[in-house]
């Protein structure tokens, strides 16, 4: 709480400052100072231990053993979403694109605004910030709407994440026990227990911001149907990618530059996503890893495929770099890589309670993929259209919280992106 306090108060006066003067060099001083902090606490909370066990293993390959005291840190919840949105309100005044509050309390909200503080969207000032100051009007579609996105967020954690998490965590916490097809059916199901288990908390706190009247940005655009890894990119985490397209890839010259300098500005930011992601080498892999595809994509695959192959070759290519994702090391990712290409062996199934759960988890799946798919081909809401009947509505809604009970996993299962 003191954190977040502090980092708000840094900020709010940091936009009053910048508002009250026009010399380049003051304007400077005040968003080097909100940077600096912003950054600076967001780096200690996240990255010492990180850094030190780093610094720590480059002196021992030099034969130098040193046994540093690292610090017994808790991660403050949410940090890495309210820094960079209270970040991103000081840049843009910097930036002359938006007028700072002087309302403290309505930006103490914004920036604690309680449905997405821990795990997004990251809202930019310019959309929510003026929710707070001006008349909000809650009307019975807003509220039908958002407990339909409530409801569906429900669904696609406990009943896709949730599920899809039991076997997961049997393979990738047991690696030596398994081969190459487990792996490749862990990693598939945890395709989708990373999108349920994210784009669930997104939906959940759009839906809440409803109930009040507040509209949150889209964070998740129906990812997996994209044809390309930089579509899949415009529709996954939006909020992020979005933010550090923004602050970091434009402002490193974006695509104004050379081929050659636009391929290190991609890397670059890629790679210090991944490490936004958490401190381990395997997430800054996997930020590397699609900065790779990204500039294999512009330059040698410029032909032009069928829409489908498109889907599924990207969807095998976003698939290799969650491995780096989930997996609990970089050893254990190549290995679980190694298997894949070298070893199929034997599909593991599951045994006692755990072997209905791939049929559970398949049928949850398939649900997913027939309301994404007719969400991208048909244009209809969540569940269903507005200009459906009161009855229709409800009976929909009625099918989904029964599914929802039946189907669930009602267990202690916190969300993946809460320890970012």
């Amino acid at each position: 709480m003191a954190l977040i306090i502090f980092s708000s108060i840094v900020d709010y006066s940091v936009g009053l400052g910048l508002s009250k003067t026009d010399i380049k060099r003051s304007r400077k001083i005040l968003l080097v100072i909100s940077i600096i902090v912003n950054l600076g606490l967001l780096g200690f909370f996240k990255y010492f231990n990180f850094f030190l066990d780093n610094v720590t293993w480059a002196f021992s390959l030099f034969g130098h053993q040193i046994n540093p005291s690292g610090l017994s840190i808790i991660l403050p919840v949410g940090i890495s979403f309210y820094t960079f949105q209270t970040l991103s309100y000081s840049i843009d005044i910097y930036r002359g694109k938006m007028q700072p509050t002087k309302d403290i309390i309505s930006f103490f909200a914004f920036v604690s605004f309680f449905p997405q503080l821990v795990a997004g969207p990251i809202e930019r000032a310019s959309n929510l910030l003026p929710q707070f100051l001006n008349r909000r009007l809650v009307n019975y579609q807003a509220i039908s709407e958002g407990v339909k996105q409530i409801l569906w967020g429900i669904f696609m954690k406990v009943v896709v994440a949730d599920r899809a998490a039991i076997y997961v965590n049997a393979v990738y916490n047991n690696v030596d026990k398994h081969d190459g097809l487990s792996f490749m059916a862990a990693t598939l199901q945890f395709s989708f227990q990373i999108y349920g288990d994210f784009a669930g908390y997104s939906l959940m706190a759009i839906g809440i911001a409803k109930l009040f009247g507040f509209e949150l940005m889209t964070n998740f655009k129906r990812p997996y149907l994209s044809g390309s890894v930089s579509e899949f990119w415009s529709r996954w985490h939006i909020s992020l990618s979005t933010w550090f397209r923004d602050y970091l890839y434009i402002p490193l010259g974006g695509n104004r530059v050379s081929i050659f300098r636009w391929g290190y500005i991609i890397m670059i930011t890629f790679i210090v996503s991944g490490l936004w992601h958490g401190a381990n080498w395997t997430f800054i892999a996997w930020g590397a890893l699609n900065g790779i595809y990204l500039i294999m994509e512009k330059i040698i695959f410029k032909k032009r495929v069928r829409k489908l192959v498109s889907i599924i070759s990207t969807f095998i290519l976003i698939n290799i770099s969650w491995i780096l994702f989930r997996a609990n090391s970089i050893q254990e990712a190549f290995h679980i890589m190694g298997e894949i290409a070298t070893n199929p062996g034997t599909l593991f199934i599951g045994s006692g309670p755990d072997v209905t759960t791939p049929i559970y988890t398949i049928l949850a799946i398939t649900i997913l993929l027939i309301v994404d798919l007719k969400r991208e081909f048909f244009n209809s809401v969540i569940t269903i259209s507005h200009n459906k009947s009161e009855f229709v509505n409800l009976f929909t809604m009625s099918i989904l919280i029964y599914i929802i009970l039946y189907l669930g996993v009602f267990g202690e299962s916190q969300f993946i992106y809460f320890q970012f």
